[in-house]
């Protein structure tokens, strides 16, 4: 793989964002859809969480990532999930999530939010497997959140703070680049030009 290029691939429910397995678990790694040694994950996703994972053996290209450039502060780079939520959140509830929480490491910063519907959302969904826990009393909803932070576990913790556990977890974005139509398991290369440094903050 070139150094100027990345990997965009839609992380299955379960995989692991690394090559070894150093776990006593079920979940299977990243080595088993990848033989290039030199890739590494630009920003993590939990096992339990899918969609959109960066990889790239670009290290400015992983930094740029991780952690924006000075040169990009004007530029937010933000990481945009499909968030599914046991309730129908209240008008309090997303403005509290809009404005920032505080979780036990700290209070967030300011997201961007919008309660939508299923058919609402930037791609059609496909089946998890295993698939959600579901409670015909309770009705789930869908969120569009865009943090620009990275705390561990942030999008779970921040809506169970005020009060609407999540069920399941889709990045949709990184840094401008979006899971787009790729299917589960599937991956893209892109190799990067001048635009895309521009959009990271990078200038050679």
């Amino acid at each position: 793989m070139s150094p100027s290029s990345l990997v965009l691939f839609n992380k299955p429910y379960g995989v692991q964002s690394q090559f070894r397995d150093d776990s006593n678990n079920d979940h299977t790694t990243l080595s088993q859809y990848f033989t290039d040694k030199s890739l590494r994950v630009a920003g993590r996703l939990d096992a339990t969480s899918e969609g959109l994972l960066i990889l790239t053996s670009d290290g400015r290209v992983n930094k740029a990532i991780t952690h924006p450039p000075k040169a990009n502060a004007g530029r937010k780079q933000g990481k945009t999930y499909l968030v599914q939520i046991e309730g129908i959140p209240t008008t309090e509830q997303l403005s509290q999530l809009r404005r920032g929480v505080i979780l036990k490491d700290g209070k967030t910063l300011p997201a961007d939010i919008e309660h939508v519907s299923e058919d609402e959302l930037p791609m059609p969904l496909w089946q998890r497997d295993p698939p959600i826990r579901e409670r015909k009393s309770v009705p789930d909803s869908w969120l569009m959140l865009t943090i620009y932070e990275g705390k561990n576990r942030q999008v779970r913790r921040m809506t169970a703070h005020v009060g609407l556990p999540c069920l399941r977890l889709i990045r949709w974005s990184v840094a401008g680049f979006e899971l787009g139509g790729l299917a589960v398991g599937e991956f893209v290369c892109i190799h990067l030009n001048s635009t895309h440094y521009q959009q990271l903050g990078i200038i050679d």
